[in-house]
């Protein structure tokens, strides 16, 4: 019976990492959410300095070029972080089904151990 408990404490602590891992993905799409509006602000105020906006212009910015390629990069990071997220989300709710599945087996035999118990002393008493 010493086992049930042990394997209720495995899922908990599975759950838990799995909320953890949701969190830590979270965190890191609202910064690269918030490096990329820097990113863009910092586009804008180039391309407002030199009077070009058409990235296809010779005169161009390459500040401005190289700030492009990094809020792109952040952007299909962000994407490949939301979908990990999906995932992850997804073994939450697995995990959180099988933490459930093994408190109820838990508590299951709990109660048998108290009928047993309860079942001893009426014999004996």
């Amino acid at each position: 019976m010493k086992s049930r408990a042990n394997l209720v404490r495995l899922k908990q602590f599975k759950v838990n990492e799995v909320r953890r891992q949701l969190t830590q993905l979270e965190m890191m799409i609202a910064e690269f959410d918030r490096m990329a509006a820097e990113l863009d602000a910092q586009i804008q105020h180039e391309e407002k300095k030199s009077g070009i906006t058409d990235t296809a212009h010779f005169a161009y910015p390459t500040f401005a070029k190289a700030a492009r390629q990094r809020r792109d990069n952040l952007t299909n990071s962000r994407l490949d972080l939301i979908e990990q997220k999906a995932n992850a989300e997804a073994a939450l709710a697995e995990a959180e089904g099988e933490l459930a599945k093994a408190e109820q087996l838990e508590t299951r035999d709990a109660r048998v151990r108290e009928a047993e118990t309860e079942l001893r002393r009426a014999i004996v008493g």
